[in-house]
């Protein structure tokens, strides 16, 4: 390679004319310029390594400027001297590049909820989270790669959110981030997770909790109002159902009768927050309340169906327009007939709170740390429902001395 260098000029590069074949303007240093009978103009870089003589590309004129030519030349000249080929330098750094453009945060992030996050939770709660990535994450960092976001980055992305006052969403969403860097490690793709740096840099949120009755009077007075509203037949069995099964109300409105086995009083189903299968063991009133619907909606497949299309649930709003308009509005909720439950079971009736937990389907485990199964305390549960039902039946009835008192577990 020549010694002399800087033999180019600006003005000469960009003057330089294209030939009927392919010409040669020599920079120095190996560094040329390739200048082809259609105009394009190369830079390329001629050495030698281990005893070969080799081209380096350095890319396409005006886009790569002869200054920016020369940098590269003398950088190829520096990995030389370190005994490392330029051109395979270059190699690793473009697949390299692609590979990092290909780990981006969304591309770990769709991954994850595909591979992992689909199999793990019940469908309706996937779709949630994947609508949170997809509206609050992904527009962010989505196209960062994964492995560059810093916890700065990830707290301006959360902020955004939080300062639309959704203080609770931002919290799913840092959790969720949490899970795809976690991913992001066992993959290869990322070495730590930033969102622990986080703690305590958000606003805390504040638990939501629904209205709810759970004084036995007002219970009373609703149970009441209930059997006096007339509103669709059924709507009426949904609103006297609730009280008797708290299911979340979701679970309730797109109950399916091909889970519904009258005879053994049973309704069988996955529940909706932690996908495992759940019995409830139904009272005789509940029985009586669906063997009479049976004969209005039995030969469609929801309980419940919607008034405008019977292949469609009934709405989420059903219940609660109902409650509003029977005068309970900010007082109860659909959800509140969970609440109501579990409070009067566990203050006035003396169950043990582990039966009332599973029959709320939440996450409850036994001494020894493993999830009690569907059929767990099922006849325990099936006495405790039938209780409760005879209960509200007789403070719906005003009976006196209606608290029987257990103990025991």
């Amino acid at each position: 390679m020549s010694r002399q260098t800087n033999k180019l000029s600006a003005t000469a590069v960009k003057m330089a004319k294209p030939k009927d074949k392919i010409f040669r303007m020599a920079d120095g240093g190996g560094l040329y310029l390739e200048v082809s009978p259609s105009g394009s103009k190369y830079w390329r870089m001629k050495y030698r390594h281990a005893g070969k003589e080799k081209r380096l590309a350095i890319g396409v004129y005006p886009d790569v400027s002869l200054v920016k030519a020369r940098g590269a030349r003398d950088e190829a000249k520096r990995q030389l001297a370190q005994g490392i080929d330029p051109s395979t330098a270059k190699r690793i750094a473009r697949q390299q590049g692609e590979q990092t453009a290909g780990n981006t945060f969304k591309v770990v992030a769709v991954e994850w909820l595909e591979k992992v996050h689909q199999h793990e939770v019940v469908p309706a709660h996937y779709q949630r989270n994947k609508r949170r990535m997809e509206r609050d994450a992904f527009p962010i960092i989505g196209k960062r790669p994964i492995a560059e976001i810093t916890p700065p980055e990830l707290l301006g992305c959360l902020r955004r959110i939080e300062e639309r006052g959704h203080v609770e969403t931002a919290h799913r969403v840092k959790t969720l981030c949490g899970q795809v860097f976690r991913y992001g490690i066992s993959t290869g793709r990322v070495e730590r997770d930033p969102t622990p740096d986080l703690r305590g840099a958000l606003r805390p949120s504040k638990t939501k909790h629904y209205p709810a009755l759970t004084d036995p009077k007002e219970v009373a007075e609703l149970l009441r109002a209930i059997d006096g509203y007339g509103g669709q037949p059924t709507t009426i069995a949904a609103l006297k159902l609730a009280p008797l099964v708290f299911t979340r109300p979701g679970e309730l409105r797109q109950a399916r009768w091909g889970d519904i086995d009258l005879e053994a009083a049973t309704w069988t189903f996955e529940a909706s927050k932690t996908g495992q299968p759940l019995i409830v063991p139904l009272p005789h009133q509940a029985v009586t309340i669906l063997s009479d619907l049976h004969g209005l909606t039995g030969r469609t497949e929801f309980v419940f169906p919607g008034i405008r299309s019977s292949k469609r649930p009934m709405s989420n709003a059903t219940i609660k327009a109902a409650l509003d308009r029977m005068g309970f509005k900010g007082e109860m909720t659909a959800h509140g007939f969970r609440a109501m439950a579990r409070t009067i079971l566990a203050e006035r009736l003396n169950y043990p709170e582990h039966y009332i937990e599973q029959q709320l389907a939440h996450a409850v485990k036994d001494s020894n740390g493993r999830a009690y199964n569907r059929t767990t305390h099922l006849e325990q549960r099936r006495e405790m429902l039938q209780s409760w039902a005879d209960y509200l039946d007789a403070l719906r009835d005003g009976t006196d001395n209606v608290v029987p008192i257990r103990t025991g577990s």
